[in-house]
């Protein structure tokens, strides 16, 4: 393949697979994360097969999550420029996959342990006539400086590409241990309900 045809074509079979890893490695993390924190109570209450059910129903939904995340991540991967080339692209679309779930984690995060804010926000907040709003405009405000410039760096600086396309190689190694748990909890699923 040419180089100007490899730089027009959106995507290779490898690099829908690198982002459908990139996709679900946040995913899985967090749904084994929480699976974990279950299990010990799940274990308590009732069994540890109970407690191995419970981690195998969020392993086959965080696959199922992770589909649909990655199918709304390859679409909008038509909205990046071709001018830049197919590992750019792959390496943009991952690093804002894993930026939002850094954010959607820490959103979720708060809430499990009933996290509140500052004294200070909250005033300062209260002084406004929609409060609610000024925390919307806030936190995107927020999530946008972080995104923004990770998004730039990695089009236009080369050592910060080449540092996002090492953790994307390595995390993906990482995701396909996550990929094989999925099996797994899949057959654990089909045990349990046959």
């Amino acid at each position: 393949m040419t180089q100007t045809a490899m730089k027009s074509a959106r995507y290779s079979r490898q690099g829908l697979w690198t982002l459908f890893l990139m996709c679900a490695f946040p995913l899985h993390v967090w749904t084994l994360l929480l699976g974990f924190r279950d299990a010990s109570w799940v274990t308590e209450r009732t069994s540890a097969w109970d407690a191995v059910g419970v981690v195998s129903y969020g392993l086959v939904f965080a696959f199922i999550e992770s589909s649909v995340v990655f199918l709304l991540i390859a679409l909008l991967g038509f909205l990046v420029s071709t001018e830049w080339d197919e590992l750019h692209r792959i390496a943009l679309l991952s690093l804002l996959v894993l930026l939002a779930a850094c954010w959607a984690t820490y959103a979720q995060a708060y809430f499990l342990w009933n996290l509140s804010p500052p004294g200070g926000l909250v005033w300062l907040v209260s002084r406004f006539g929609h409060p609610l709003r000024v925390l919307y405009v806030c936190a995107t405000g927020a999530v946008l400086v972080t995104i923004l410039p990770a998004a730039l760096l990695v089009l236009r600086n080369a050592r910060f590409f080449s540092f996002v396309r090492a953790m994307i190689d390595r995390l993906a190694l990482l995701t396909g241990f996550y990929l094989i748990l999925d099996i797994l909890g899949l057959m654990i699923v089909i045990m349990r309900n046959v």
